[in-house]
C-alpha cells in the first residue's frame, strides 16, 4: 500500500506540529489554512490536520484524504527547508476537488513556497 504522501516529506512528531503551529506564519482560505515555518532541512516537510469542529471521525478522515490528494501532486513545487501544516476548514467537505487543489496552489503562492524554476 503506498502512501499519498512519502514518510521522508512528512511531519511526524507532536512537536514538530505544535512548534509550527506557534511559531509558523499561517495564511488562510475558506477551504484550507497553510501555516509555514523555515526548517533546517533539504526537502519540505508538511502535514495535514482537520479539528473536531469539522465533525465526527468520518468527516475528519475525508477531509484530510481529499487535502493530502490535492497537496501530492504540489510536492515537487514547494520549496524545499519549509513546514508547512494543512488545517482543514468545514466548508472542504462539500467543496469540488479542484476548488480545494486550486485552494491549495493560491495558499503556496501567497506563502512564496511555490518553486517558480520548477518545471514540469
Amino acid at each position: 500500500m503506498t502512501r499519498c504522501v512519502k514518510r521522508n516529506f512528512r511531519l511526524t512528531r507532536s512537536t514538530d506540529f505544535k512548534r509550527v503551529r506557534r511559531f509558523g506564519k499561517s495564511y488562510a482560505d475558506p477551504l484550507v489554512v497553510l501555516v509555514a515555518l523555515p526548517n533546517e532541512q533539504a526537502k519540505p516537510r508538511l502535514a495535514v490536520s482537520a479539528g473536531r469542529s469539522l465533525g465526527g471521525a468520518v468527516e475528519r478522515n475525508r477531509a484530510k484524504r481529499l487535502l493530502r490528494e490535492a497537496i501530492r501532486p504540489n510536492i515537487p513545487s514547494i520549496l524545499p527547508g519549509w513546514d508547512c501544516l494543512f488545517l482543514a476548514r468545514r466548508p472542504i467537505l462539500t467543496a469540488p476537488f479542484p476548488n480545494i487543489t486550486s485552494a491549495v496552489t493560491a495558499l503556496l503562492h501567497q506563502a512564496h513556497l511555490w518553486n517558480e524554476t520548477d518545471v514540469r
